[in-house]
């Protein structure tokens, strides 16, 4: 498992408060956990910089677990024997559903920015940023009825993966309040995900003028490009795992991605202080766009902040009761991020917020 050298800027005193950060650095999912990592950076240079939390400054260390369950597990067993008292991560939700009962063993404070299946805030230590798989499923059905944005979709969906099965029961649940009718619902597992052939001529032939996608980027790349092989081009919607599309597949003609819609709570192209800000600064950075991961990250690393602030625990108390203090504040807080402004947090780890979308225009994402 690699790891990434810790940030901090120390102030006089050493003691800091230890996060530890975990996500994809390699491997097929890495444009989630590279965003992970440079937008954690980023907010933590600048809690440091304007004096840290409370007077104590910020350290964290990465750690990259190949979106792999087992690997992730390791990560935070590396992150423990470094001193990590807060956990941000796992960044995709298998990875963290393993890390939950880590955190719970050892009371330890963890918020996602991205680990949106159910079970990802299962115990009363746990949060997270994103919306959950259902809240995905029941916001995009919402979203398309509520625009009349289509009539007959059809659904592609990983049967084998909580994140998108996850998302397509609730989705199929709520059109039966929508005025579209799902005409086709087309599974595939992880161990038959290349040729799109079968589902793709289903949904054409079903007549769907949409397919909803709720999969991710990798699986996406191959579905367009088959669908224009072929001569469909219905009206494209997806989620927050569409997100990486652009700029994370290789040989891939993002020309095919004009148009796609997707629910994600970031448009880099918003005219808000905060957005631009933070676009800036990644762009000065990192030469690249920031995506939602990244704005997740970003996110969680200042929701962390309020809740120590809101709590009052420093640096020197146990892990254990670092995680009470801050579990409590987390029903208190009201946070303005780039994800959504006013968020606050329930006792279950949910995250509220309004939903929001997107639509690639001239290879970038616009606010719907």
């Amino acid at each position: 498992v690699s790891t990434v050298t810790p940030v901090s800027v120390f102030a006089e005193s050493e003691e800091t408060f230890k996060i530890g950060v975990i996500g994809p650095m390699t491997g097929d999912y890495a444009q989630y956990g590279n965003g992970v990592y440079n937008a954690a950076k980023i907010a933590a240079d600048e809690i440091n910089a304007a004096g840290g939390i409370n007077g104590y400054q910020v350290e964290f260390k990465f750690q990259d677990d190949e979106a792999d369950a087992e690997k992730s597990v390791n990560a935070y067993n590396a992150l423990r024997d470094w001193g990590a008292q807060i956990i941000d991560g796992s960044t995709t939700s298998g990875a963290c559903i393993a890390v939950t009962d880590k955190t719970k063993e050892d009371n330890m404070f963890q918020i996602t920015p991205s680990g949106s299946a159910v079970e990802c805030v299962q115990y009363d230590n746990n949060f997270r940023v994103c919306f959950s798989n259902p809240n995905q499923g029941l916001a995009s059905a919402q979203y398309i009825g509520e625009n009349g944005l289509a009539e007959k979709i059809a659904v592609i969906y990983d049967s084998s993966d909580v994140y998108s099965s996850g998302i397509y029961e609730k989705f199929a649940k709520e059109a039966e309040n929508q005025p579209f009718e799902i005409v086709a619902a087309e599974a595939f597992t992880a161990d038959n995900k290349t040729d799109f052939s079968v589902q793709l001529q289903k949904a054409k032939d079903a007549g769907a003028d949409m397919v909803f996608l709720p999969i991710y980027y990798q699986e996406s790349a191959l579905i367009l490009t088959q669908a224009a092989a072929m001569g469909y081009a219905p009206k494209w919607f997806s989620c927050d795992g569409m997100d990486g599309i652009l700029g994370g597949v290789d040989n891939f003609d993002v020309s095919l991605t004009e148009g796609v819609m997707l629910l994600t709570p970031f448009a880099a192209d918003a005219t808000d202080d905060l957005t631009q800000s933070f676009v800036t600064k990644y762009k000065e950075k990192y030469g690249d766009t920031p995506n939602q991961f990244a704005a997740d990250s970003y996110d969680a690393i200042y929701v962390i902040k309020a809740a120590i602030e809101k709590s009052g625990v420093t640096p020197d108390m146990s892990v254990s009761d670092i995680c009470d203090g801050m579990k409590a504040a987390m029903t208190e807080i009201t946070v303005d991020g780039l994800t959504g402004s006013g968020m606050t947090w329930t006792a279950d780890g949910e995250a509220n917020k309004a939903p929001k979308a997107v639509v690639i225009e001239n290879g970038a994402y616009k606010a719907m």
